[in-house]
């Protein structure tokens, strides 16, 4: 049996370490929103501004990957950074992370028209697990409560937000896959959706009574929870095959209300747990009946 050189070895596992980490830092963001008192605009508006700046910083490829194409995709991404936020404010983490979770389900739907790519038979399984798990966080709405003060329309804008994310994912598919892509456009789309969200928060931004705790949540979400994220992901991504890094992501999911748990005593509710189960099983069942169909075609 064929096995890994010492570098090689090393360097795969420095590949997971960094994706598990960049994971983690992800899902720190539904509790650390709810942190501050700031409202949705300020909090998106601010955390977009600096995270630009640490994308710019980590990914220094960034800033020469912005081009009217990534430009494009960047302003879609805009869009669900601020819906991302607004439905942290209104319903609880888990059902914020999860809805977004269901981008999958969207990109399936749209690839026919978008990308050409057809709907193949494994695939009509996820849809449907996808779609009941999407039902579930709306048959069972929660009732109000501190931390998620209207959880119906919160739930409404954490799905438009893996709308959103769906239409930003297949925007970077096609950066990557087009004929003479330039190196670092995925990162310029970040830095220039972190800021076009900054400026259609504007408007709502002051007048701005910030604490200095409000301020260190801001850097705290800015810096770690999406700069560093991201620097980690693209070290991470280069190193792992697809599946592998598609489930190790799914630490993030997992870890967010957990976070938001232990921060606000955050529970979501049973349909909101069934419905996540539904969703992360659809997500990385197709993810490996996609590896093994490729690994079939290869052979």
């Amino acid at each position: 049996m064929p096995t890994l050189e010492p570098a090689a070895g090393h360097a795969a596992f420095r590949a997971r370490l960094a994706l598990v980490a960049a994971a983690v830092c992800f899902s720190t963001g539904g509790a650390a929103i709810k942190a501050t008192s700031l409202t949705a605009f300020q909090v998106a508006g601010l955390r977009s501004l600096i995270a630009a700046v640490a994308v710019a910083v980590l990914l220094p490829g960034a800033l020469r990957g912005i081009t009217l194409r990534s430009a494009a995709i960047g302003a879609g991404y805009a869009f669900t950074l601020i819906l991302f936020v607004s439905g942290n404010k209104l319903t609880t983490a888990a059902n914020t992370i999860f809805l977004q979770s269901t981008a999958p389900l969207w990109v399936l739907l749209a690839s026919p028209a978008l990308l050409g790519e057809s709907l193949r038979r494994s695939d009509v399984a996820f849809l449907a697990l996808a779609a009941l798990g999407l039902g579930c966080f709306f048959v069972g709405v929660e009732p109000p409560r501190v931390t998620a003060p209207d959880p119906l329309t919160g739930n409404v804008l954490a799905t438009a937000s893996g709308v959103t994310w769906a239409l930003t994912i297949m925007g970077l598919r096609w950066l990557g896959s087009r004929a003479g892509a330039r190196p670092g456009e995925a990162g310029g789309a970040v830095v220039v959706g972190n800021l076009v969200a900054f400026g259609l928060c504007l408007p709502w931004t002051f007048p701005l009574a910030a604490t200095v705790a409000d301020w260190g949540v801001l850097l705290f979400l800015g810096v770690f929870q999406i700069g560093l994220a991201y620097a980690l992901m693209t070290r991470g991504l280069a190193g792992v095959r697809a599946l592998e890094a598609s489930l190790l992501l799914l630490v993030e999911p997992v870890l967010n209300p957990v976070w938001a748990f232990l921060l606000h005593r955050e529970v979501p509710g049973s349909w909101a747990i069934a419905g996540a189960v539904l969703v992360i099983a659809g997500t990385s069942g197709r993810a490996a009946a996609e590896a093994l169909s490729r690994r079939r075609g290869a052979g």
